[in-house]
C-alpha cells in the first residue's frame, strides 16, 4: 500500500521491464514515465546512467520512484542505486517488494520450506555457473532457487548431477510468475533441460531445485487444490 501510495504521488518514474502494465497505470496523470530496465542479452541503459537520471530529476525538485519488480536488495542493484543518491545528497527511501525468490513460489504452489523436507533455502545468482561453489551447493540440501539462470539451465543441471545431487530430485521452472501467462514445468532434475527446452521456456524464469517441488502437487498459481 505504500509503495502504491508512492507511485501515485511521483512525478517521474523510473520502471523495470518486468513490471505490471497494471501497475504502471496507478501513476498520477501527466507522471513522466521513464523504462530503466534490460532485458536478456541486450545492452539496456548502463547503471550509471540510470543512476545519472534519478539524481538529475531529483534535483529538479521532482519527486522520484525507482519502480523495481521484487525486492530492489535481492539481486536488483538496489544497494547501487541508493549509495549513488546518497553520494549526491539526494535523500532516498527504500519500500521493500517481495522477492521473486519467494514469491514466485508461493504462486506456483511450491513452499520455499516446509516441515520435515526443507528447513533452509539458498538463493544463487544463475548469470555465471563457472563461478558458483558446486561441491557445495550439490552436498546443501534444502531447497536451491536460481534466479536470472533460465538460458544457463543445461550447465546448472549438469554441475548439479556432476557434483554428486541426485538427478531424481524434483526440480522446476517457473516462467513469467505473477503474470496471467504464468507457466510452471515440473519434473525430475535431469530431465527439465529438456523439458524446458520442449515447452520453448524463456526469461523471466526461476529454477528451483529440491523435495519441496513435490509437497503440494495439486497447487497452481496461489489458488490451492486447483491443478
Amino acid at each position: 500500500m505504500k509503495a502504491d501510495r508512492l507511485i501515485q504521488s511521483a512525478d517521474a518514474v523510473l520502471y523495470d521491464r518486468l513490471i505490471l502494465p497494471a501497475v504502471l497505470e496507478r501513476a498520477k496523470p501527466g507522471a513522466m514515465m521513464l523504462a530503466a530496465g534490460r532485458a536478456p542479452g541486450r545492452r539496456g541503459i548502463p547503471q550509471d546512467e540510470v543512476n545519472q537520471q534519478m539524481i538529475d530529476l531529483a534535483r529538479q525538485g521532482l519527486k522520484v520512484v525507482r519502480l523495481k519488480g521484487g525486492d530492489p536488495m535481492v539481486f536488483g542493484r538496489g544497494g547501487e542505486e541508493v549509495r549513488a543518491l546518497m553520494e549526491a545528497g539526494i535523500a532516498v527511501e527504500v519500500v521493500p517488494g517481495i522477492s521473486s525468490a519467494w514469491g514466485a513460489l508461493t504462486l506456483a504452489g511450491i513452499p520455499a520450506t516446509h516441515r520435515g523436507v526443507s528447513a533452509m533455502v539458498t538463493v544463487v545468482s544463475g548469470h555465471d555457473p563457472a563461478r558458483l561453489p558446486w561441491d557445495h551447493l550439490a552436498a546443501l540440501g534444502g531447497t536451491l532457487v536460481f534466479l536470472m539462470a533460465v538460458s544457463q539451465l543445461t550447465a546448472i543441471v549438469r554441475q548439479l548431477i556432476g557434483h554428486g545431487m541426485g538427478g531424481q530430485v524434483p526440480a522446476a521452472v517457473i516462467e513469467k510468475a505473477s503474470w496471467p501467462d504464468q507457466r510452471v514445468l515440473i519434473s525430475r532434475l535431469e530431465d527439465l533441460p529438456q523439458l524446458a527446452e520442449e515447452q520453448r521456456v524463456a526469461p523471466p524464469s526461476i529454477i528451483v531445485v529440491g523435495d519441496v517441488v513435490g509437497v503440494l502437487p495439486e497447487a497452481r498459481f496461489g489458488r490451492w487444490g486447483q491443478s
